[in-house]
């Protein structure tokens, strides 16, 4: 089995962050939020590092750039939205095939007159809601924020937790917006982008500033945004703040367990998914 990755200068700490310059593993404690990246306190005083270290660091990131998992999300979003187009929607993308199998509602009649939902069975709609956009500039938006605020949290929890806790808000978001708004036709990827603020909030409240103190402006700005705007979910963007904090919480509470953080996690994620169903 690997060897966990431990904090150069608290060896008993184990991490999931390496710094950007020389590799080394980096706790909270010792974690410097630069311009691009993190790095350790040495590198974040401009120490050179040594050569073959710094080969290594090169190639890494020629290999894995910064923020994979995010452009992936966002092409993902845009590729769905294309093929939406593709297929036949109009350009708002609130028709065709796609739309009508993916979007979040309790219970409807589609245009064949058949009843569709996730009160029918249609439990996949939770997760493929967030990946539907209503046209260019909702998936425009959301991708915008989401290009912004991801790499930081990606390059923090790393790839497969950031992702795991993305999607996890998600179904947390369509819980959400199944709870206050049964009736109505929800998609977009606002959940988990609220997840995203909600973690970045919460790993500041245990000082460890992944936007240099920003979050909960980020999260207030865009609370009021929220609730000023007509026909946003509120219960998507609530419950998906919500169960992106409840990630992070286990992943920086069970750092010395990676396995258990993983699966409380994905038990977070589980709960969601039975929330939704028992809602409707």
């Amino acid at each position: 089995m690997t060897e966990p990755l431990r904090c150069y200068r608290h060896p008993n700490r184990e991490t999931y962050v390496s710094c950007s310059e020389c590799g080394r593993g980096i706790c909270p404690d010792c974690m410097v939020f630069g311009p691009v990246g993190i790095r350790c306190p040495d590198h974040a005083k401009g120490a050179a590092a040594a050569p073959k270290q710094r080969a290594k660091v090169t190639a890494r990131r020629l290999s894995a750039p910064v923020g994979l998992v995010t452009r992936i999300l966002i092409g993902i979003n845009v590729g769905v939205y294309l093929l939406e187009l593709a297929t036949g929607a109009g350009i708002n993308a609130n028709s065709g095939w796609i739309y009508e199998h993916g979007v979040l509602i309790a219970t409807a009649i589609d245009s064949s007159g058949h009843a569709i939902g996730v009160a029918q069975g249609d439990w996949w709609r939770l997760i493929t809601a967030p990946f539907l956009h209503y046209g260019p500039v909702h998936l425009g938006l959301n991708m915008l924020v989401l290009w912004f605020i991801g790499p930081a949290l990606e390059e923090y929890f790393g790839r497969w937790r950031y992702l795991l806790l993305y999607l996890v808000a998600g179904l947390a978001g369509s819980a959400g917006a199944l709870i206050l708004s049964p009736n109505a036709l929800t998609v977009g990827a606002s959940g988990a982008i609220w997840g995203l603020m909600g973690a970045a909030v919460l790993l500041e409240a245990r000082k460890i500033y992944v936007f240099g103190g920003q979050a909960m402006g980020l999260v207030v700005f865009n609370l009021i945004f929220t609730l000023l705007i007509p026909g946003i979910s509120i219960g998507g963007h609530i419950a998906g703040g919500i169960g992106g904090a409840a990630a992070a919480l286990a992943f920086t509470s069970l750092r010395r367990t990676p396995k258990l953080a993983t699966l409380t996690v994905a038990a977070i994620g589980a709960v969601s998914v039975a929330v939704a169903l028992l809602s409707v």
